[in-house]
């Protein structure tokens, strides 16, 4: 009778029956995935609620920072202007300067003239030059600008540009001598330095001393 059935089964009965066999192994491994991701999925901690005390100390923190930011600020502003007050016209100062440099290159000038030397008329100029630049001078030391003093002074990298060395035993070397362009300072910066020549020792010739060290009566 087994025989028989088995040989009355159709194509379509095997077929249907290979298809269930194959499914089962499918259908299992889709569970085996499933329990494995959801072993793997790490257990959730829960989020703690803030206190209302918490929540209050937190606002405190954040307005307390906010208005420190701000005092701060308000202290920049307040800098920024004071220094906008004071060196404003730090640039239109460093630019007026040059009339005060043209007015002594005008006298210079004038000066030097060898067909004016001792006229009438250059007295007058330099009279006017020097009364037109006292008034600058002047204008400047009332938005405290003031000229560095130099002639005579020990070299201060500050506030002097030395340009030239000059010879001479009276001055102790690194005194100022000569003062080429004079310089300016406005409150406590610099607005520009003195142009100036400083004082060295007087170096002996090599050619005196030998003729010294030949001749020694000469001593």
């Amino acid at each position: 009778m087994e025989k028989e059935e088995n040989q009355n089964s159709t194509p379509t009965d095997l077929s249907q029956d290979t298809a269930k066999e194959t499914k089962q192994p499918e259908e299992n491994l889709d569970i085996e995935n499933e329990n494995r991701e959801e072993t793997d999925q790490e257990p959730k901690t829960e989020i703690k609620e803030p206190t209302p005390e918490e929540k209050i100390a937190e606002l405190e923190d954040k307005v307390a920072r906010t208005f420190a930011e701000m005092e701060n600020q308000r202290r920049r502003f307040e800098k920024e202007k004071d220094d906008a007050f004071e060196y404003g016209g730090y640039n239109f100062a460093k630019e007026a300067l040059s009339l005060i440099d043209n007015l002594d290159r005008s006298k210079h000038v004038l000066e030097s003239d060898e067909k004016l030397k001792e006229t009438e008329a250059l007295k007058i100029m330099l009279e006017h030059l020097s009364i037109i630049k006292k008034d600058l001078i002047s204008i400047f030391e009332k938005n405290n600008i003031k000229p560095i003093e130099s002639l005579n002074k020990k070299l201060d990298p500050n506030f002097h540009q030395a340009m030239m060395e000059i010879e001479d035993d009276t001055k102790e070397p690194g005194t100022i001598i000569q003062e080429i362009q004079k310089g300016f300072t406005i409150k406590d910066r610099l607005l520009r330095p003195s142009l100036v020549g400083v004082s060295k020792k007087v170096t002996i010739k090599e050619e005196k001393t030998e003729e010294n060290q030949e001749n020694p009566e000469n001593k």
